[in-house]
């Protein structure tokens, strides 16, 4: 079955004004429907149809070009959408607010790391925060569209908080100015989902 494009859980002009309306609609309508279109066109009639996207990248041969960067592109992006909210902001609670102050000293401290890895990521990727089974939490930046669940990527653990920093989504609006995307994104991430994610995953 083909993979589809998710729809947003809030309107496109519902992260205003700290990611505006007319990026997130090009976003997600152009940018993510087209990792889409052209993931399913790269595994149909091949093994990899009918798996689910966690597996395609998990066991994924680093080669194939075409789905390392349309199934990133796409799994990316779900979560992405998800870790954000019109009512984001804030900070943790409870065992991921513990977790964070174990790894990175206080929460302070994380969006502090969080931003740097995010801002120096050089050229097109993206910037995570991973749980590792036990609950320890990495930071880490990925190239491209490439993510900590592809083999390789020297970035481990599971994510459960993405920042994409390609120019597509934020230059409309911040232009070059992407240390001030970066702290805009703190504005609206949805830390219950996170919180949510890290739970099940730890």
């Amino acid at each position: 079955m083909a993979f589809e494009l998710p729809k947003l859980p809030y309107a496109y002009d519902a992260l205003e004004p700290h990611i505006d309306a007319r990026t997130m609609e090009i976003h997600h309508t152009k940018h993510h429907n087209g990792y889409t279109t052209k993931l399913n066109a790269a595994i149909e009639g091949t093994d990899l149809d009918g798996k689910g996207i966690e597996d395609i990248l998990s066991n994924l041969d680093m080669s194939n070009a075409a789905v390392r960067n349309n199934g990133g592109g796409f799994f990316n992006h779900n979560l992405f959408w998800e870790v954000m909210s019109p009512n984001g902001g804030g900070a943790p609670s409870g065992e991921l607010a513990s977790a964070i102050d174990d790894a990175f000293g206080s929460f302070e401290g994380f969006k502090e790391k969080f931003s740097t890895a995010a801002a120096t990521r050089f050229g097109s990727g993206w910037a995570w925060l991973c749980v590792h089974k036990g609950g320890k939490l990495e930071i880490c930046s990925t190239p491209n569209q490439d993510n900590p669940i592809m083999p390789g990527v020297g970035c481990d653990g599971y994510p459960i908080l993405g920042l994409d920093v390609w120019e597509h989504a934020y230059y409309l609006h911040y232009q070059n100015k992407r240390p001030d995307y970066i702290s805009a994104f703190f504005n609206v991430i949805n830390w219950d989902k996170v919180s949510e994610d890290y739970a099940a995953r730890k």
